[in-house]
């Protein structure tokens, strides 16, 4: 036996030791680790722990794993690519052909208007980068005072200082200092809590940027459906439409985050297909590469394209990452938009997410805790409320989040609840058998936490 071997923990109690000493999470906090998950190995839409308990994969582990767990099409696909390119930079100067076939593929897919493509790790990254851009591109244009970014409420971009200041959810800047200078922030058009229709909702972007001057706001950035903050927030109908149309009276650049709702999840290859818009910028990661290797991104309009290629050299756009365009990343990002495509699974995720809607509107539309269903493709959301009437939240103590984790974990689903909300995102190649699986799991959770009372 090596001596790595030898030092490795045997038993499930002595990995947990060693992740409480040495491993900081993603939102850590000591007391989620006394007996986390630890997961070994994942099939289709099935995740396994080391002890052998098998968890329906309800979020594609965190909105990305579009593909399902155990494709081997891309294990070989980054195997290929590191066989013969393992890394080489794409700085300015350089390229390679994994990044130039990736570009001009997902200016096929891409929203209208969309023509080149900067390439990062993470969709924070990408968030960076868009802020980053179009402050370069109002300078460029000789507007320098257009550097503020108008975001919303329950927003989330991402957790980097810059990422955070765009995220619209309190808890991301509450202990880490103020925001950055230059963000504002609107309400959210949440239909389920918001006292007004699409135009009203969108009318709020208006008065912001009158408020804070159209010659100081160079961007609105906003997600289609908001996800990770808000719970799967659906916009309601006409409030894009407006919002375009603002942003183009008042020359304010529109981000569309689609790091959550793109490459199929919503039922189109991007959720602003829905509306039939053209964003100035598109940003994107996780699905893009089924999460099996780190991958982010932006992609710009002719307009900032023809601005980048017409700075003088000493002006440039001085913004990169050591492995922006890495070429293993790109290369299974290929394969993934193949295997999206060929299996005509942006289509599927269309048909399946109808159904799920259906069956979770038909078990729970009656309950007296169940305050909306709401959904957009295979991206699907069940609030939970103390009062229906009322839209009155449970109360902190009566700890929701918690009894619906371990009532959903008990019965084989492992998902987010995320502002009152059960979050649903299974991967777009999940069977029938499994959506109803998943289906049955929340009814049977919500009837158990929020039992009605009886009269």
């Amino acid at each position: 036996m090596s001596e790595s071997a030898r030092k490795r923990p045997a038993t499930a109690a002595a990995w947990v030791g060693a992740d409480r000493l040495h491993l900081l999470h993603p939102q850590h906090h000591p007391s989620e680790q006394q007996s986390p998950i630890i997961w070994s190995r994942g099939e289709g839409s099935t995740l396994y722990d080391t002890e052998g308990r098998a968890y329906l994969d309800g979020l594609s582990g965190m909105w990305n794993v579009h593909l399902g767990h155990g494709r081997w099409e891309l294990v070989e696909a980054a195997s290929r690519q590191l066989s013969t390119l393992a890394f080489a930079t794409a700085y300015s100067g350089a390229t390679h052909e994994p990044a130039i076939r990736l570009a001009e593929q997902l200016r096929k897919i891409a929203p209208a208007g969309i023509e080149a493509f900067f390439f990062t790790t993470s969709g924070s990254e990408a968030t960076d980068t868009a802020i980053r851009t179009v402050r370069w591109f109002w300078r460029k244009e000789g507007k320098p005072a257009k550097t503020k970014i108008i975001a919303r409420e329950w927003s989330y971009h991402g957790s980097t200082i810059g990422a955070a200041s765009a995220t619209g959810v309190e808890e991301f800047t509450a202990g880490f200092g103020p925001r950055e200078r230059g963000f504002v922030h609107i309400p959210s058009p949440y239909p389920y809590r918001f006292d007004g229709d699409g135009d009203a909702a969108a009318d709020l972007l208006e008065a912001a940027i009158l408020r804070e001057g159209p010659e100081t706001v160079a961007a609105f950035i906003a997600e289609p459906v908001q996800g990770g903050g808000g719970g799967v927030i659906v916009p309601p109908d006409g409030y894009f439409e407006r919002i375009r149309e603002i942003c183009s009276r008042h020359d304010v650049l529109f981000i569309a985050d689609e790091v959550i709702t793109g490459f199929g999840r919503t039922g189109r290859w991007f959720a602003l297909e829905h509306w039939g818009l053209a964003p100035d910028i598109v940003q994107f990661a996780k699905g893009i590469t089924s999460g099996y290797v780190p991958l982010g991104g932006i992609g710009v309009s002719a307009r900032i394209k023809d601005a980048l290629d017409t700075a003088e050299p000493d002006q440039r756009w001085w913004h990169g990452f050591t492995a922006s365009a890495h070429p293993v990343a790109c290369a299974v990002a290929l394969e993934t938009l193949r295997i999206i495509d060929e299996e005509r699974l942006v289509e599927r995720a269309a048909g399946q997410g109808g159904a799920l809607l259906g069956r979770l509107r038909e078990a729970l539309g009656w309950h007296p805790h169940v305050g909306e269903v709401r959904g957009l493709g295979l991206l699907a959301g069940v609030e939970l409320v103390a009062d229906r009437r009322t839209r009155a939240r449970f109360a902190p103590e009566f700890n929701l989040a918690s009894r619906l984790r371990a009532e959903l974990l008990a019965r084989g689903l492992y998902t987010r609840i995320v502002n009152d909300t059960i979050c649903l995102a299974p991967p777009l190649t999940i069977t029938e058998t499994d959506l109803s699986r998943i289906a049955d799991i929340v009814v049977d959770a919500v009837e158990k936490v929020c039992r009605p009372k009886k009269p």
